[in-house]
């Protein structure tokens, strides 16, 4: 895909920025240089590869268990306001 001066332009446009005509030829060939770069990424086959786990790695993540923990009360004890069992704190201005 090539790239022209009116797609910087628009592209400037859509992000809202400015863009000096001396500015131009750099940021085309920049432009085609990035996505000369993704097209090569692209071009990469990944069918018999796995790039999604590259490590080996399993789940480390073990299992949810309901274990015991505070009451309520002992949590609240220490509040320095609570209401209906809940903390009160100061509204932010």
């Amino acid at each position: 895909m090539s790239i022209s001066r009116d797609d910087i332009l628009q592209i400037a446009t859509l992000a809202k920025l400015s863009v000096e005509e001396s500015e131009l030829p750099e940021l085309t060939k920049d432009m085609a240089q990035m996505i000369a770069f993704a097209d090569a990424i692209n071009a990469v086959s990944t069918e018999a590869s796995d790039f999604d786990n590259i490590n080996g790695l399993v789940n480390v993540m073990r299992e949810d268990v309901v274990e015991p923990s505070f009451s309520r009360d002992d949590i609240l004890k220490n509040a320095e306001s609570q209401d209906d069992g809940f903390f009160l704190v100061k509204k932010r201005s």
